[in-house]
Parts: C-alpha cells; structure tokens; sequence
C-alpha cells in the first residue's frame, strides 16, 4: 500500500512539474512575442502595450501563486493582444505618416506666405484694414512661435517620433489661420 501512495504523489509530482513547465513555456513564449512588437508599439500604441504587459504580469503572477489556468489564461492572453499590437501599431503608423505628409507639404507653405506678408509689411507695404504697427509685432511674434513649434515637430518626425511630432503640430493648422487672418490673407485649411 505504501508503494501504491507513493507511486501516485509521484505520479501527481511529476504532472505538475509537466504542467508548470507547459506554463512557463507558454509565459516565456508571450514575452517573445511582446518584446518583438514592443518598440513600435511604444510609439504608435502605448496603451494598448500597457494592456497586453498587463495581461503578462497577471499570468506570471498567477504562475507564482501555482495557479496554472490563470496563469495560461493570462499568457494566451497577452500573446492574442501581442499580435493585435502588430495591426494596431502599423495601422496608426500609416495614418500618422499620411497625416505627416501633408502637414509637411503644407505647413511651411502657409508659413512662407506668411513670412513673404510680414517682410512686405516690414519693408513699408500699406497695412490692412485693422492692423498698426502693434498690431504687426504681435503677428511676427506668433510667426517665429509657430516658425519653431514647426522646427520642433519636424526634428521629432525625422528621429521617426511620429507621435510626438503631430502633437507639437497638433494646433498649427488653427493658429496658421489666425495669423493669416490678421496679416490680411485670405485664411484656408492646412492641406489645401
């Protein structure tokens, strides 16, 4: 009878280091698949990379506790959202680089004409209706504003921080429009 006891608790001994091994091989096989997704993911998906880091700390912390079906549920987990890092990560990379692309082209348009119009003014052009030599200062101020906020947003797209890049742009378009307006110009969309 002895001999029967102990050939099942190493029966079950042996299942569980089966099992704990199957775990970690599915944990370790997660953490692969997050650590190849991780640096774009980083920049075009943060949240949803913080979700699937999660779901991977979950089921590590589940594997520690011996909890095997938690702790697998949570290494599929984080595998599934690994791979839907990929389509999400590229998915945001093409809009924000067509996004980029026509600011781009655009923007230093708009801040040409503008720069053309101030140096008009500068040089002794008739001022529009409205506008005083105050009035003007002001506007060049903005100008040289919107000059280095443009400056900054294109050295972050050209490091390849996309992300970053399109918030420093994020309000030039209305505040290109402003300016536009007050310069006398006829004030349109950036991307027109």
């Amino acid at each position: 009878m002895l001999c029967g006891v102990l050939a099942v608790a190493l029966l079950a001994a042996g299942c569980q280091n089966r099992q704990r091994e199957a775990t970690e091989a599915a944990i370790s096989a997660a953490e692969t698949a997050l650590a190849t997704v991780q640096t774009e993911a980083e920049k075009y998906v943060p949240d949803q990379l913080k979700a699937a880091q999660a779901a991977l700390q979950s089921g590590k912390d589940a594997l520690a506790r011996d909890d095997y079906s938690k702790a697998l549920a949570g290494a599929h987990d984080a595998a599934n959202r690994a791979k839907e890092l990929v389509v999400a990560a590229a998915t945001k990379k093409e809009e924000w680089t067509k996004a980029w692309a026509s600011m781009n082209e655009s923007i230093p348009k708009r801040l040409n004409e503008a720069k053309r119009r101030l140096d008009a003014y500068s040089h002794g052009a008739r001022l529009p209706s409205g506008m005083d030599q105050e009035v003007l200062e002001g506007a060049k101020r903005q100008y040289e504003q919107l000059k280095q906020t443009w400056e900054d947003a294109s050295s972050s797209a050209t490091q390849g921080r996309l992300g970053e890049a399109m918030k420093k742009a994020a309000g030039m378009e209305e505040a290109l429009e402003q300016l536009m307006e007050t310069l006398g110009m006829k004030p349109k969309k950036v991307g027109q």
